[in-house]
């Protein structure tokens, strides 16, 4: 009787540490992984920009300042498509000088932070009191520097819609720098 005793009071400290072990494994969840979800182009942006609108031989040269205003859509990763509005100041151009257009643009994401884009669009020149129908077709490029801020250049052929002003398909080009703030 003693030995079933020992026998019983044995299984009994066995299954009692056994229990104990297996209490002391705690079940732990890893912890995410937080990744940045990168410059997010989808959207309003607004902006300022300065430049020059470069003709050939007899016209003059013209420096220029102005605003820009659109909204991206992101219509398949890398692909961005849009529309911008443009006002600049042209200098050496008399009085309400300037040049307004409205883009499209289409484009395709190089990374997170970097997109290059094609420009095309349709507006009104004005100079020394006349205004011309114009077009541009170029291209750019666009760095995202911060979460909310690009900066961003381009270059377009720009050309009159009236024959009578036109020289060639391409009668200037117009070189911009400028920083835009996404919303």
């Amino acid at each position: 009787m003693l030995i079933r005793s020992l026998a019983a009071a044995t299984v009994a400290l066995l299954s009692t540490n056994v229990a104990m072990a297996a209490d002391l494994i705690i079940p732990t969840t890893p912890e995410p992984i937080m990744e940045s979800a990168g410059f997010s182009w989808d959207g309003l942006y607004a902006g300022a920009q300065f430049g020059g609108l470069f003709y050939p031989e007899p016209v003059p040269t013209y420096g220029s300042i102005g605003v820009h205003a659109g909204v991206n859509f992101v219509v398949a990763d890398p692909v961005v498509i849009g529309v911008e509005a443009s006002a600049d100041y042209l200098n050496n151009g008399g009085p309400g000088a300037g040049q307004y257009f409205v883009n499209g643009r289409a484009g395709m994401l190089v990374s997170d932070a970097v997109l290059l884009y094609a420009i095309a669009g349709a507006g009104i020149e004005t100079y020394l009191g006349t205004s011309y129908g114009v077009y541009q077709l170029g291209a750019g490029v666009e760095l995202a520097v911060t979460e909310a801020i690009t900066l961003r250049g381009q270059l377009s052929g720009m050309g009159y819609f009236d024959p009578a002003a036109r020289v060639n398909l391409f009668d200037g080009a117009r070189a911009t720098a400028g920083i835009s703030y996404h919303f």
